[in-house]
């Protein structure tokens, strides 16, 4: 049986024990403990990913308790826990999705430019983006951007073509890309891609000007949107960026991104990656992410975020005596997430 001294000292969230209160206090300045982290749906314990519950609940050394009622009734998708094994019959339907079919019509139309971009199109106000590279280069190694494709909230495709690098193509990758040297003669210049998906997402607004979240601007969903942009030779700001390999819920315990085919696989219920690849289906996938991320049901809070000012001192070395003589439960109650939970985005939006 623990002692009330263990008991004192034992993490509200992630349920860590120390021998001294100030170790506590010190783990919860670091450890950034949140209502938006996952968190088992039945001993209530806080996990700093999805990854590291399915560890908990499943993993080689599972809470048993915790293992028991998961095989029972929990969702091995979205790691929610069910009432019944009946409702858990009826959310698996729901949440066990499937791939598509619309990658395929458009892989069947190889050179059509489908182009329903308006910079006054205000339907969209998140958009997913995926770009499928070939190779430059001496030995083919340098990723040129030769596929690209948005698409809206709704999965609807926005704008897709083949893009012409401004770089000679030394390997098509055609295994992945499926693309043929024909489908790059006439294909849209770089340049003018870059601009035509720049334009959209900023919707009106200048570039230099966007510092929040609830301008006109659009939401960019991807994923190693970092290096998909730096192909397009296109920026954006960063507070408008949702990248499902570098969300924290989403990455590998080890803090390492997962491959958006894993995602994919895990957390939705379907494959994609196989053969030859369609940008479609990558848009798709991480949008679905988002949203599913997105429709999460976490308390609201005023200031949610580490690093909003007004949480700035919440621990605070001049009032390590203070938090001392708190309990576990309200140390919880002042810690923030250092990363903004994608939730937050259905808030903003209401």
């Amino acid at each position: 049986m623990e002692s009330s001294d263990t008991l004192r000292n034992k993490c509200a969230a992630c349920y860590r024990q120390f021998n001294k209160m100030e170790h506590l206090v010190e783990h919860m300045r670091s450890s950034y403990h949140s209502v938006h982290e996952p968190t088992c749906g039945i001993c209530q314990k806080h996990c700093r990913s999805f990854e590291s519950m399915r560890e908990h609940l499943i993993g080689p050394l599972p809470k048993a308790e915790c293992e028991r009622v998961f095989k029972e009734r929990g969702c091995d998708i979205c790691l929610t826990i069910l009432g019944s094994q009946n409702a858990l019959r009826v959310h698996r339907e729901t949440c066990q999705l499937s791939r598509g079919n619309a990658g395929l019509f458009y892989r069947m139309a190889n050179l059509n430019i489908y182009d329903a971009i308006k910079v006054d199109n205000n339907r969209a106000k998140v958009v997913a983006l995926a770009c499928k590279m070939v190779g430059g280069g001496s030995d083919g190694s340098l990723d040129l951007c030769a596929r690209v494709c948005l698409v809206d909230e709704y999965e609807n495709i926005i704008f897709q073509t083949y893009v012409k690098p401004n770089l000679p193509v030394t390997n098509l990758r055609y295994e992945t890309t499926g693309v043929r040297p024909e489908f790059l003669r006439d294909a849209m210049p770089m340049r003018q891609v870059s601009r035509k998906i720049q334009d959209f997402l900023c919707n009106g607004e200048a570039i230099w000007t966007i510092r929040s979240r609830g301008g006109r601007a659009r939401i960019l969903v991807g994923h190693g949107l970092d290096h998909d942009l730096k192909c397009l030779d296109l920026e954006y700001p960063p507070i408008l960026i949702r990248d499902t390999a570098k969300f924290p819920p989403l990455m590998k315990t080890s803090k390492l991104s997962n491959s958006l085919k894993y995602l994919t696989k895990a957390y939705l219920g379907y494959d994609i990656q196989t053969g030859i690849q369609d940008p479609y289906d990558d848009c798709v996938a991480t949008m679905r992410l988002y949203m599913r991320m997105r429709s999460q049901l976490h308390k609201w809070e005023d200031y949610p975020l580490a690093t909003d000012p007004q949480n700035r001192n919440n621990f605070a070395q001049w009032r390590q005596s203070e938090l001392e003589r708190m309990s576990p439960e309200e140390l919880l109650e002042i810690s923030r997430s250092d990363y903004y939970c994608w939730c937050l985005d259905s808030k903003e939006s209401a």
